[in-house]
This record gives C-alpha cells, sequence and structure tokens, in this order.
C-alpha cells in the first residue's frame, strides 16, 4: 500500500495517455512543484459528485480506480498561469481517501501491477486488427499528434488503453473500461462501444 496526493477531475486518463493541464490552485501548484523537484507523481481520479475548484465545505465524491501520472512537460501559459502535461504510468485502487488542511486529496492506494506501461506486453492478435487501424486514424489527429504520444500498436494492452483514451466516449464509460482488469475484456468492451456508435 502507498499514500498519494490526489487530483480529482472530470476526466479519465489511462496508462500512455496524456492531458494538458492548466494549474492555478495554490494546492496544485504546491504539487506540481513537489512533483518535479522530488521526480514523483500523483493520482488523477474521476469526479463522481462536486467540482474541480474547491469551495469551502464543498461535497467531493471521487471514483475509486484512478491512474498514476507524471509530468512529461510545463511551462509558464500566456496567462501567467502554471500549463503542464501529464502522462498515465499505471491504475491504482483506493483503500481511503482523505483532505488535508489545504484541502489536497490523498488517499491510500494499491498499485494494480498488471495494469501498468512496465506490465509484460500482450501480442495483439489478427482479431483486433481493424482496432489497430482505427487507432492510427486516431493519433494521427494534429491534436493527438501535438500530445507526442508514444503507443506500440503490437502491443494489445497500449491499444485498449489508447483506444479508450482518444474515442469520443463519456466520462462514466471511460471509467467503466478503466476499471476494468484483464486488457482483452477491456478491448472487448470497447469494442461493444464502437459498434454502438456506428448504429448512431
Amino acid at each position: 500500500m502507498a499514500t498519494l496526493s490526489l487530483f480529482p477531475l472530470n476526466s479519465v486518463i489511462f496508462p500512455k495517455g496524456r492531458i494538458s493541464l492548466q494549474i492555478f490552485e495554490s494546492r496544485y501548484v504546491d504539487l506540481i512543484r513537489q512533483c518535479l523537484r522530488q521526480q514523483t507523481g500523483f493520482g488523477i481520479v474521476l469526479i463522481e459528485e462536486g467540482n474541480e475548484v474547491a469551495h469551502k465545505g464543498q461535497k467531493l465524491d471521487i471514483h475509486r480506480v484512478g491512474t498514476y501520472c507524471e509530468v512529461v512537460d510545463w511551462n509558464e501559459l500566456p496567462n501567467g498561469l502554471l500549463g503542464v502535461t501529464v502522462e498515465g504510468k499505471r491504475t491504482f485502487s483506493i483503500v481511503e481517501s482523505w483532505r488535508e488542511k489545504n484541502n489536497l486529496c490523498v488517499a491510500d492506494i494499491t498499485f494494480r501491477s498488471d495494469d501498468s506501461v512496465d506490465a509484460e506486453p500482450i501480442e495483439i492478435g489478427n482479431e483486433f486488427q481493424e482496432y489497430v487501424e482505427l487507432l492510427k486514424g486516431l493519433s494521427s489527429h494534429p491534436m493527438v499528434e501535438d500530445l507526442n504520444i508514444e503507443i506500440s500498436f503490437e502491443n494489445l494492452r497500449e491499444v485498449a488503453w489508447c483506444l479508450a483514451e482518444l474515442l469520443p466516449i463519456n466520462n462514466k464509460e471511460k471509467q467503466a473500461i478503466l476499471e476494468i482488469r484483464d486488457p482483452i475484456t477491456r478491448l472487448e468492451q470497447i469494442e461493444l462501444y464502437i459498434a454502438a456508435m456506428n448504429q448512431q
């Protein structure tokens, strides 16, 4: 078990996924500085109820599975705020969470070692090749290219993560996919969402 600072968002990020954040709350500026100084990361979790910007006494419910992320790029934005790009590394489950005095969310978590960028690659079979081609198309979009996501199209884990990251499905569906531990089951669930989109 480990203790991890959390960054609740109205977004879901997967291992290998990247997201750009604009940091303006002091608690998160301090968190990012600490992560850069100590070369460590933090957890991104989907908000179930509440807002990203904290207000005193506000209720904030979060989902119990999130993604450990590390800062891969940062800069000062034209508006003077701190901009960072983070990359998902592995998923985790929350055992218990609480708020610190500065209102930062912290949790005791367990990492899901089988759902990590360091996990053994799984060769993707011919039955999923059409989704590899779909992912190649999605990853060539200029907005995705700007994120510089490195994808191994031969690794079923990465194909499933990145498809879930890039497909236009809602956060509830993405969270359901994130919580699936088996990569083949995850890709099969993505297939169902793709089939549903094709019928619309």
